[in-house]
C-alpha cells in the first residue's frame, strides 16, 4: 500500500538548514497498523505529511497504491493531533464528518447516511446535531476519526491524534482505532511518541533516530488477541517489545 524510498527532506538553505529526515525507506503492506516512534523533533510529523503529500520532500519517492504522491492523494484521510483546530465550530457533527464525501460521487441523503453510519461506529450515534464545542475533548476526537472513516481510505494517517487527551480517554481512543480497524478494510499509519501506545495498537513499530531521521528499528509485534488494555500490558511479550523500542528510541545499547 505505503512504499517510502531513500526519502530526505530539508528545511532551509545554508548555514541554516535545517535536515529533518536523511535517507528514510520502508514499506506498509495492505490492511497494516504501522506505528512510527521516536524521539522528540526527530521528523515524525514531517515523515507523515509528506506521505499526505502536503509538502514535497526534497529528495527520494512516495507511492501509494503504487501511485507516485505528488498531491494528496484521492484515497487517504488524515486524523490530526489538534482536534480542536480540524473541526468547523459553525457546523454541526454530521455535516463535519459528512463534508469530506463532496468529494465523492455521492448525493446529499448518501452522504448524511455515510456520516451517520461512521459516527455509530465511533460510539457518536447520538451526537449529529451538536457542535463540536458541546461535546468533551475526546468526543471531538472521536469525530475526527468518524469523518476519516466516512471517506472509507485506502489509506488513514494518524499524526499523534490522542496527544491531546487525558489518559483515560487515551486508552478508550487506542481501544477504537482496534474496533474499527477490525471493521473497516484500510491500512493506518499511526505517528506516536508514546512507546507503550505502539506496541499497544500496532502489528509493527517501526523506531526512528534523532534528526534527521532514518530507520534504526522495524519490530513485528505479535500479541494475542483481542487485545485489551489490563492483560495485554501485563503480557510479558508486550514487556520485552516496551522495552526493546525503548531502548531503540533512546539509542541505548540492548542487554546482551
Amino acid at each position: 500500500m505505503l512504499e517510502i524510498n531513500s526519502l530526505t527532506h530539508t528545511y532551509g538553505e545554508g548555514a541554516g538548514a535545517h535536515h529533518a529526515i536523511d535517507g528514510l525507506s520502508l514499506s506498509v503492506a495492505e490492511g497494516e497498523l504501522l506505528c512510527i516512534v521516536g524521539p522528540s523533533g526527530c521528523g515524525k510529523s514531517t515523515l507523515l505529511r509528506s506521505i499526505a503529500g502536503l509538502i514535497t520532500p526534497t529528495g527520494g519517492e512516495i507511492r501509494v497504491g503504487g501511485e507516485l504522491v505528488r498531491q494528496t492523494p484521492d484515497n487517504l484521510a488524515v486524523v490530526f493531533q489538534d482536534y480542536s483546530r480540524s473541526l468547523f465550530p459553525w457546523m454541526s457533527v454530521a455535516d463535519n464528518v459528512a463534508l469530506p464525501l463532496r468529494r465523492r460521487d455521492m448525493d446529499k441523503k448518501r452522504r448524511r447516511e455515510a456520516a451517520q453510519e461512521a459516527l455509530e461506529s465511533v460510539g457518536l450515534a447520538d451526537a449529529g446535531r451538536k457542535y463540536p464545542f458541546q461535546l468533551s475533548g475526546g468526543m471531538q476526537q472521536r469525530v475526527a476519526i468518524a469523518r476519516a472513516l466516512a471517506y472509507r481510505p485506502a489509506l488513514m494517517l494518524m499524526d499523534e491524534p490522542f496527544g491531546s487527551v487525558d489518559a483515560q480517554t487515551r486508552e478508550d481512543l487506542e481501544d477504537l482505532v482496534l474496533k474499527v480497524r477490525g471493521h473497516h478494510t484500510m491500512t493506518i499509519v499511526l505517528i506516536t511518541h508514546d512507546i507503550d501506545e505502539s506496541v499497544y495498537v500496532g502489528d509493527r513499530v517501526v523506531v526512528l533516530s534523532k534528526a534527521p531521521a532514518h530507520v534504526v528499528g522495524d519490530l513485528k509485534v505479535d500479541l494475542p488477541a483481542p487485545r485489551d488494555q489490563i492483560s495485554t500490558r501485563e503480557h510479558p511479550d508486550f514487556v520485552q517489545l516496551r522495552a526493546e523500542v525503548g531502548r531503540l528510541v533512546r539509542g541505548v545499547a540492548p542487554v546482551s
